[in-house]
């Protein structure tokens, strides 16, 4: 696996992450009791996000580590899903 290929697997990890973590513990403004005027009811009521960035982070280098080190041991590889086989070299 190159570098490229790490930080490629890293940013796309991370996102999938974080985008499981923004709903955990959310709070609406309806449910705090704090509307601000001009936003709807259902707009966050905290800054959060920062705090969830650090707790993605963290997950997240714990699964890049275990998938960088599956691709890098060979028990998964472009052969094993290679359902087509196309990249199975034919015979005549």
């Amino acid at each position: 696996m190159s570098i490229t290929g790490a930080i490629v697997l890293f940013a796309t990890t991370w996102f999938l992450v974080f985008f499981i973590v923004l709903p955990l513990r959310f709070e609406s403004q309806q449910d705090a009791g704090e509307v601000v005027p001009g936003t709807p009811k259902s707009a966050p009521s905290g800054h959060v996000v920062g705090r969830k960035a650090k707790i993605t982070t963290v997950v997240t280098l714990v699964i890049w580590a275990v998938l960088v080190a599956v691709i890098m041991s060979g028990v998964i590889s472009i052969r094993n899903v290679d359902v087509f086989q196309i990249l199975t070299p034919r015979t005549p």
